[in-house]
């Protein structure tokens, strides 16, 4: 059913549902536009509107081929909403889940384009703040690309930074994609332009080897992994590009490439790629969720404390369904520097070699019961044997009755 959105635009059909409102196809003067209907609730909200109409000039002028441009800003009654350029294609996300990886030379084209729509972002002083396959479009009418790729663009600008006001956030609460989350904002900074290089490091590295590099189990488990892991080498890619994928995951924000140098050296690197094919790596054991994180009922719809999914869908917004496409903003709180660092106030953890096994992954615990066992099994055979000796002894009497005399006593 047609819905008129202000007096410009009208609403046909809904494309997607999202944790902070749907995405409807609409029809504007210029033509055909996607139209994001935020929630009724944000809308009734006086500071997010104040909010939406301050960001109104910034985002309508963000003008990149690789960005889908915002047209225009509607507060009508009880409608908030984007009016967005419509792009005939799919999400990164929908090709993930068809194929799982792609080939490198493909996954850095894709990542060049996005670093492009950053580099201009950024240098509007916009930061994204919610890099992901789902925000990234890919155009099926544009030109293929290196790799057969087609052409890049990002998209939802805007909407984490509308969403996480200080009304509605609290200071103990994050904004994000577990995921995709730099470090400094699971320990509470607040985020600049880096965080959508860490994130957009993290959706190239899933692009190659299929899964990101700290996720798997409850979303607390994959925010102290921010914090505290190195990230594990992918065989199988140039040098070159595995460094640029180090640098741009440092927990350090100063030690990451800004996004213009990173769509540079990412085009630098697209001949070395030619011919590659998809990465062959064995994904790691999910976790279960650990004791020492508790989200919000609300968030996962169970008890807290319950395991989540590997990519935990949780609403952005209490009381809101989970995105459609998975995965979506989560606010939970900023654990403890202790139990960041895993241990006691203080005591830092050690990286986890490549290759060993996260504590509370099946294969940690299957190890683990099996050294138990063995260790009981000795400590009962030293047991058995000291009773054994007791046994002996007493059986031997006098100090002065030979051995050999006890022995024979015992007999019939």
């Amino acid at each position: 059913m047609a819905r008129n959105i202000g007096s410009r635009y009208t609403t046909h059909q809904i494309l997607g549902r999202g944790s902070a409102g749907t995405v409807w196809l609409g029809e504007g003067p210029e033509g055909p536009v996607a139209v994001k209907l935020l929630r009724e609730d944000l809308a009734s909200d006086q500071e997010l509107v104040g909010r939406f109409v301050q960001e109104r000039t910034a985002l309508l002028g963000l003008d990149h081929p690789r960005v889908v441009k915002v047209r225009d800003l509607v507060v009508d009654g009880n409608d908030l909403a984007l009016v967005m350029d419509l792009v005939r294609g799919t999400d990164l996300r929908t090709r993930l889940d068809r194929e799982r990886r792609l080939a490198p030379e493909a996954a850095v084209a894709i990542v060049a384009d996005v670093a492009d729509a950053l580099a201009a972002a950024h240098a509007a002083g916009i930061v994204h703040r919610d890099v992901k396959p789902e925000n990234i479009l890919l155009d099926m009418e544009g030109p293929l690309g290196p790799g057969g790729a087609h052409p890049a663009l990002l998209t939802d600008f805007g909407v984490a930074k509308l969403i996480d006001t200080p009304g509605r956030t609290k200071a103990t609460r994050i904004i994000g994609t577990p995921d995709y989350l730099a470090p400094e904002i699971v320990e509470g900074l607040p985020p600049r332009a880096a965080v959508d290089i860490y994130a957009l490091a993290t959706v190239l590295y899933e692009l190659l080897a299929g899964f990101t590099p700290f996720g798997g189990g409850h979303p607390g488990a994959v925010l102290r992994r921010h914090v505290t892991e190195t990230v594990v080498p992918l065989p199988g890619i140039p040098e070159e590009l595995w460094q640029l994928i180090v640098q741009c995951l440092a927990k350090a924000p100063a030690s990451r490439l800004r996004a213009s140098e990173l769509a540079a050296r990412l085009k630098d690197v697209l001949p070395l790629l030619k011919g590659i094919p998809p990465l062959d790596v064995d994904e790691p054991d999910a976790e279960p969720a650990p004791e020492t994180y508790e989200e919000e009922a609300y968030a996962t719809g169970a008890g807290a404390g319950e395991p989540g999914p590997r990519r935990a869908a949780v609403p952005l917004v209490p009381g809101a369904s989970a995105d459609s496409n998975r995965d979506t903003h989560t606010s939970m709180r900023v654990p403890a520097p202790d139990e960041l660092s895993g241990g006691p106030l203080g005591t830092a953890r050690a990286p986890r070699p490549a290759g060993a096994r996260r504590p509370g992954s099946a294969r940690h615990k299957a190890e683990a019961v099996r050294k138990r066992r063995i260790t009981l099994t000795i400590a009962a055979v030293v047991v058995a044997g000291a009773l054994g000796a007791g046994g002996y002894l007493a059986s031997s009497g006098d100090a002065d009755t030979p051995p050999q005399d006890s022995k024979q006593s015992s007999l019939p």
